[in-house]
């Protein structure tokens, strides 16, 4: 059993490798249908990362300025989720949450040009994939990895930003239904 303790300094034990999400269960479905992300010992996680050692939490909702950059971090995984989808052979570059929202760098595929009229068709598969509900996975992996995997995807700029600008042993992807995106 390890210790979780809540920011009102209440202390409760649960399993070795409970999650964010499951401990929000634990206090009540509502709760658990609002938050977006936690906080271990002061570093903002997803919700499924497990726990495994004693630990304070915090749990945030999208009111939360931790919780609204989770949402919005996500929420540029899943625009360039459907972005793949749409445009196959589109290149990725930076696609961060920001204060205000998020965006992403694209190239789109040769010939091919994204225009504001197109943005409704976009927002409707983010939707559509929203629905989904798939899981999103996380895997730190060392920079070879991240450089033959993205290679093997032609993803051209993330591969210059991975060998420019990326340490091995400070590289995680996320993978979010077809899209695997990489995470500094």
């Amino acid at each position: 059993m390890i210790k979780i303790t809540f920011p009102d300094g209440s202390v409760r034990e649960f399993e070795k490798g409970v999650t964010g999400l499951q401990i929000a269960e634990s206090i009540s479905p509502a709760l658990a249908r609002s938050v977006v992300a936690c906080g271990v010992n002061g570093e903002t996680v997803e919700l499924n990362r497990p726990i495994n050692e004693d630990a304070s939490i915090a749990l945030y909702k999208f009111e939360d300025e931790e919780g609204k950059h989770t949402f919005w971090h996500t929420s540029a995984h899943l625009l360039a989720e459907a972005l793949k989808e749409l445009y196959p052979g589109i290149q990725f570059g930076f696609g961060p949450a920001i204060e205000n929202g998020f965006f992403y760098d694209v190239m789109p595929p040769e010939g091919v040009t994204i225009k504001e009229s197109d943005f409704p068709a976009i927002e409707a598969k983010m939707q559509e994939l929203a629905k989904k509900n798939e899981a999103v996975v996380r895997r730190d992996v060392s920079k070879a990895d991240a450089l033959v995997e993205f290679k093997a995807d032609g993803q051209t700029y993330i591969c210059e930003r991975i060998d420019e600008d990326l340490e091995d042993g400070s590289i995680s992807t996320y993978t979010q239904g077809s899209l695997t995106d990489l995470c500094g």
